[in-house]
């Protein structure tokens, strides 16, 4: 078959490697430039640069709207497009135009988390499994019909980074075999039950902010959720911004104002946690390492110095 792939980033990057070894051939490109965007300076293996040095030929887009495009895909005649993190909606004259559509890769098990930064949302609400899916692109965004998805389990101190690389393994095999079925004509495609389906919004650092009226339980999983090299989650202390790096649930229960800086316990220093912690009866947030604004990382034991005061969510 001849491919354009339309991507961006290491999860693009991963989706032409495997176009490249299928055996297939790569007619095309698309890409974004380089952007300054938190989430998009992280992960950021080049697909113009694997393109470039395999003889594929690049266009560079941040929309695809334009009439050079649509003709520049006309003239190669592509028998499928594959996209990878394509960060914009594709319009109907570009995914229907091969005689296969477009496969789109989205790294969550669709329906649920659709849209952005699925990885992250997903430990956050304490999912017990993550994963990739290709499915037929339509007009709605990641509810297009299914033909494979490959799961992966996730562990109780698995942080974002663990799945990013235990899911971003998957594509090329994903990838190879969806491929595979399309071109022998055994693709089975699956409608989404849209009763399920949930989607997210493109994440900025406005969501890293801790929210002391969240669960330890919840929180916990908020800070493994933004490990590095993602952006941390976040508080303030006395007008300024305190990343936490890596905390645990309390053994004990502690009671009081949701954000009170209150004792120490173990290897770090609790934080009263939950809407309901003045019952006494819910655990605290054990924070165990800290980044100031500066970059400098510290025991949260060297950190906070004294106990007493609170860490807020604003200045």
């Amino acid at each position: 078959m001849r491919i354009v792939m339309f991507g961006y980033q290491t999860w693009g990057h991963r989706t032409l490697r495997a176009l490249l070894d299928s055996g297939h051939e790569v007619v095309l490109a698309v890409t974004h430039p380089k952007s300054e965007h938190a989430y998009e300076k992280i992960w950021s293996d080049s697909v113009a640069d694997l393109a470039e040095e395999n003889g594929v030929p690049v266009l560079l887009r941040n929309r695809p709207d334009d009439d050079e495009l649509l003709q520049r895909l006309k003239e190669v005649e592509p028998d499928l497009i594959v996209a990878n993190n394509w960060r914009t909606w594709l319009p109907p004259e570009i995914f229907d135009l091969p005689p296969h559509g477009t496969l789109n890769i989205h790294d969550s098990l669709l329906p649920t988390y659709a849209g952005f930064s699925p990885l992250i949302w997903a430990l956050i609400n304490g999912e017990k499994e993550v994963g990739v899916t290709a499915h037929r692109m339509d007009a709605e965004l990641d509810m297009g019909d299914v033909l494979l998805q490959r799961a992966v389990p996730v562990g109780p101190s698995d942080t974002a980074t663990d799945l990013f690389h235990r899911t971003v393994d998957l594509i090329g095999p994903l990838v190879t075999d969806s491929l595979d079925l399309i071109a022998s004509g055994r693709a089975v495609w699956t409608p989404q039950d849209r009763s399920k389906s949930s989607f997210f919004h493109k994440r900025s650092l406005v969501d890293s902010r801790i929210d002391w009226t969240w669960t330890a339980e919840e929180l916990e999983r908020f800070v493994r959720a933004q490990s590095d090299p993602y952006p941390n989650a976040f508080t303030y202390h006395r007008g300024e911004r305190l990343r936490i790096v890596s905390a645990a649930v309390s053994e004990g229960r502690y009671g009081g104002t949701p954000g009170r800086i209150f004792i120490r316990e173990g290897d770090g220093v609790v934080i009263v946690a939950g809407r309901d912690a003045r019952s006494g009866k819910l655990p605290g947030l054990v924070v165990r390492r800290v980044r100031t604004e500066n970059g400098t990382e510290l025991a949260a034991t060297d950190y906070f110095r004294t106990m007493g005061g609170y860490l807020t969510d604003r200045p």
